[in-house]
């Protein structure tokens, strides 16, 4: 597959490969390991919600998985904070680093405290949605018919790819409307070619072409081990 774009956030690859293929690379992101919270000790709480769903929201906060990180990883982060104030994701201080500082977590009050400590740990989207990395989903690349009004349509196009025209149709990516304003014009413009986009949107966990990667590896393990399972 060819590479469209390669951002820390955002990987694309564009190829002809079948939807069954792109579908088993998908679900495979849930076969990556990466660093989330799994523990929550409190020692006070004051805030405006109960232990149990603080610790839920702290889990769902994304942290930096570093390839060094193994299964006997223990990252420690603390949390200690005296109201009144909103109580951020960027507040848990400790070995690890959270991607986004601004996750609201909860909310105390004048004279109220939160303090506790969390336990992270490596696991996969397959055990819990904690642990999935990124946004993964692909589309067909596009073929239009070529007409007076469909061109202006394209070229205010902004899609992924740039619009090539190959004789009398064009080679492109658009989004939902454009579809809908082009078979108001010609119901039998649009196509699907077999090319196929492959789009992953990092969480800030690990970079996007890593997720990508590491899906495909993950994959292959599988398939090794049903093959072995097989024999």
């Amino acid at each position: 597959m060819e590479t469209v774009i390669n951002t820390k956030d955002k990987f694309v690859a564009r190829g002809e490969i079948s939807e069954s293929l792109a579908n088993a690379i998908r679900r495979s992101v849930t076969e990556i390991s990466t660093l989330a919270i799994s523990e929550v000790e409190f020692y006070k709480n004051d805030s405006a919600l109960y232990d149990e769903i603080v610790a839920h929201r702290i889990g769902l906060v994304p942290l930096k998985t570093e390839k060094s990180m193994n299964s006997k990883t223990k990252v420690t982060l603390k949390l200690v904070k005296e109201g009144p104030a909103t109580v951020y994701s960027g507040d848990l201080k400790g070995d690890g680093d959270v991607v986004f500082e601004k996750m609201p977590i909860t909310l105390i009050g004048e004279g109220h405290k939160i303090e506790l400590v969390a336990t992270a740990t490596l696991g996969k989207g397959s055990e819990h949605a904690k642990h999935i990395p990124g946004l993964t989903y692909y589309r067909h690349v596009l073929e239009v018919k070529s007409a007076p009004e469909i061109d202006k349509i394209i070229s205010k196009n902004k899609g992924l790819i740039k619009a090539e025209k190959k004789g009398s149709k064009w080679i492109c990516d658009l989004n939902e409307s454009e579809v809908v304003a082009i078979e108001s014009i010609d119901k039998t413009a649009v196509s699907d070619t077999p090319e196929l986009l492959f789009i992953v949107e990092s969480y800030g966990n690990m970079p996007a072409k890593d997720i990508f990667t590491k899906a495909i590896e993950a994959l292959q393990d599988n398939i090794a081990e049903f093959e072995k399972s097989v024999k």
